[in-house]
C-alpha cells in the first residue's frame, strides 16, 4: 500500500516545523494557551486538512465532468469534547455557485468518500457533511 510521510522537528519550546514534500509549515500554540502564535494548533490544521481533502477531490470530480461550478467556500468547526482532549463532533458546511442543486449534492457526496481525512475520522468523531 502506498503511505503519505511528513517530517517534523521542534523550533523552540512550543513551536514545531513541519516539511510536507516542499511545503513547509509551522505548527504552535496561541499565546493565551503558552505558545508564540507563529503557526495554527494542530486541531486548526486537522480541521484545515479536512476541508483541503474534501476540496481537492470536489475539484476533481467537477474538472473531470467539465462542469460550471465555482465559487466554493467551505466551514469547517470542532466541537470538543471534555477528557481526553478530541474533536466529539466535526462539521462541515460547504457552499458553491451552481446551477444544478443535484448534480452538486452528488458531487459532494463523491468526494466525501474519496476523502482521505473524512474515511478516517468518520470513526473516531461524528462528522457531517452538509450544503448552505
Amino acid at each position: 500500500m502506498p503511505s503519505i510521510t511528513v517530517h517534523l522537528h521542534q523550533i523552540d519550546d512550543a513551536a514545531t516545523a513541519a516539511q510536507i514534500r516542499q511545503h513547509g509549515l509551522l505548527i504552535d500554540r496561541p499565546e493565551a494557551k503558552g505558545g508564540r502564535d507563529s503557526g495554527a494548533m494542530g486541531g486548526e490544521l486537522l480541521l484545515a486538512a479536512l476541508g483541503g481533502c474534501f476540496n481537492s477531490n470536489l475539484l476533481a470530480a467537477i474538472r473531470a465532468r467539465g462542469l460550471d461550478i465555482d465559487d466554493i467556500h467551505i466551514t469547517v468547526s470542532g466541537e470538543l469534547a471534555a477528557a481526553p482532549a478530541r474533536f466529539a463532533a466535526i462539521d462541515m458546511v460547504v457552499s458553491s455557485a451552481y446551477a444544478d442543486r443535484a448534480a452538486f449534492e452528488k458531487l459532494v457526496k463523491l468526494s466525501e468518500r474519496a476523502c482521505i481525512v473524512a474515511n478516517t475520522l468518520k470513526g473516531a468523531a461524528e462528522l457531517t457533511i452538509s450544503i448552505g
